[in-house]
C-alpha cells in the first residue's frame, strides 16, 4: 500500500471507532446496557423497559451487534423485532463496572466532551486565549473521574503507596496523619485514601467549583465525609504546614504555575513529609511516530490539557505530555534537592516523589 492508501485506511478507522463510541455513549446515556446485562430482550422489550423509541432501539442494538458489542441471537422468522440480544459478562465489566479493573465505559464519554468542545478549542488556537475547563462540562468532567476511578480504588492504596513503605508506615502509624490533595477533581482519590487509612484525615483542593461540590457528594456516600473535606482553590497558594503527604495526581501538567504549586507543597510539609506525584508516563523527549499512549496524550493536549491551562493566563503552559526531565527541574526550582522517580509499573502514569 502506498503512503496516501495507508493514511487513508488510517481515517477510516479512526471514523468507524469514533462513530462507535458515540454509540456507546448513548448506551450508557439512555441506561440500554444496564438493561441488556443478564437478559435477552427484542427491540420493542428494550424501548418498553428504557422508555426510548422502539425504531431507535432495533437500529441501536443491531449497530451494536455488528459491532461485537452485543450478541444477537437467531429468529425463526423473518420479523426483525423478533430477534433478541444482551450483553455479555465480560463486555458489562468494561461499560458498566465503574470500580472494576477492566472498566473503560468513560471512553464515550471522552469523546463526546471532547467532540462538542472544538469550535471553542478552533476559536482559542486563532485568538491564543483558552478554554475554561468548566466549560469542558459534565463529560469530560466524569470521564477524568471514571477513568481514574477504578485506578484509586485498587491500585493507590494497594499497589502505589506500599510500593513507598515509608509513606505507608507514616499513614499508618500517625494519629491524625494529615493528607492534602492537590486537583482532586470529583474526589475518588481522597476518598480512596481515607477508607485505606482510618487514621488520616484527607482535604481536597480543586479549582473547579462543580467538581468540588460533586467531591462532597462522593466523600458522604462513602461514608468518609468526617474526615474528608474539599476546598475551592489555587494549589499554589500555600495551605499551612503540617501536612504529612501531598498528593497530586494526573493534575500537575494542567496546573498554571507548576513550580508555585510544588513550592506550596514543600511548605505545607511536615518534618519527613512527602509528595506524591502521578503523571502521564511519556517518553522523555520528542519522537514521531510516537507510541499510542503518547499519542493519545497529544491528543488530549491539543484538544483539552493546553486550552484549559491557558484559560488560566498561565506563565507556563505544558500541556499533556509532561516528560519526566522537565518535572523534576520543576521540582528543583521548587526547592526540593533530590526528586526521584519511583519504580512502580504503571501504563499510563509515572511516578515521582519529593521529600521535604
Amino acid at each position: 500500500m502506498t503512503t496516501a492508501e495507508k493514511t487513508a485506511e488510517r481515517l477510516l478507522g479512526a471514523l468507524t471507532a469514533a462513530a462507535e463510541l458515540f454509540t456507546v455513549e448513548l448506551g450508557r446515556e439512555l441506561g440500554l446496557y444496564p438493561a441488556l446485562r443478564g437478559t435477552r430482550l427484542t427491540a420493542p422489550e428494550l424501548a418498553r423497559t428504557t422508555g426510548i423509541d422502539a425504531r431507535y432501539a432495533r437500529e441501536w442494538l443491531e449497530q451494536q451487534a455488528a459491532a461485537g458489542l452485543l450478541t444477537a441471537f437467531p429468529t425463526d422468522g423473518d420479523d426483525p423485532d423478533e430477534r433478541r440480544f444482551t450483553l455479555s459478562e465480560e463486555v458489562a465489566a468494561v461499560l458498566l463496572d465503574e470500580t472494576g479493573p477492566a472498566y473503560l465505559g468513560t471512553a464515550g464519554q471522552f469523546a463526546l466532551g471532547l467532540g462538542l468542545t472544538v469550535p471553542a478549542v478552533t476559536e482559542a488556537f486563532r485568538t491564543g486565549a483558552g478554554v475554561c475547563y468548566a466549560d469542558y462540562g459534565r463529560h469530560i468532567r466524569h470521564g477524568i473521574a471514571a477513568f481514574n476511578r477504578p485506578m484509586f480504588t485498587h491500585q493507590l492504596t494497594g499497589e502505589w503507596l506500599p510500593a513507598v513503605p515509608e509513606i505507608d508506615r507514616r499513614l499508618r502509624a500517625t494519629p491524625g496523619a494529615r493528607v492534602l490533595d492537590l486537583g482532586c477533581g470529583l474526589g475518588h482519590s481522597s476518598v480512596a485514601l481515607a477508607l485505606a487509612y482510618p487514621a488520616i484525615t484527607v482535604r481536597g483542593v480543586d479549582l473547579d467549583e462543580t467538581s468540588v461540590a460533586e467531591a462532597r457528594r462522593t466523600a458522604a456516600a462513602a461514608g468518609v465525609a468526617d474526615r474528608v473535606s474539599f476546598t475551592v482553590g489555587d494549589a499554589a497558594v500555600p495551605a499551612g504546614p503540617g501536612v504529612d503527604l501531598v498528593t497530586i495526581f494526573e493534575a500537575l501538567h494542567d496546573m498554571a504555575d507548576p513550580v508555585g504549586v510544588l513550592a506550596a507543597a514543600r511548605a505545607a510539609l511536615a518534618d519527613g513529609g512527602s509528595v506524591l506525584i502521578g503523571d502521564e508516563r511519556v517518553a522523555d523527549e520528542f519522537t514521531a511516530p510516537a507510541g499510542e499512549i503518547e499519542r493519545l496524550q497529544y491528543a488530549f493536549s491539543v484538544l483539552h490539557c493546553l486550552p484549559a491551562t491557558r484559560a488560566e493566563g498561565p506563565a507556563v503552559a505544558n500541556g499533556t505530555v509532561l516528560r519526566a526531565p522537565t518535572l523534576l527541574g520543576w521540582a528543583r526550582e521548587a526547592g526540593f534537592a533530590q526528586p526521584e522517580v519511583l519504580d512502580i509499573a504503571h501504563d499510563f502514569w509515572r511516578f515521582y516523589r519529593l521529600r521535604g
